[in-house]
């Protein structure tokens, strides 16, 4: 069951998917292959609109992803 009270801006479904993906952010980042970016993402199950939202990473994370990728 989903904890947040969704509803999609385009058809008005209340059911929703959420994840969550990393990216790289400037030259450094992205030649070093550091994905320093966190966003969280929902999408409608119905109509598959989705939106991003920003959060917080942590930099031990980033670390981590440094040297294992």
């Amino acid at each position: 069951m989903n904890q947040y009270k969704y509803v999609c801006p385009k058809c008005r479904n209340r059911q929703y998917e959420m994840d969550e993906i990393r990216t790289t952010g400037s030259v450094l980042t992205k030649l070093f292959n550091i994905q320093n970016k966190k966003f969280t993402v929902i999408s409608c199950t119905r109509c598959h609109y989705t939106e991003l939202y920003k959060t917080s990473t942590n930099k031990f994370g980033n670390v981590v992803d440094f040297f294992f990728n």
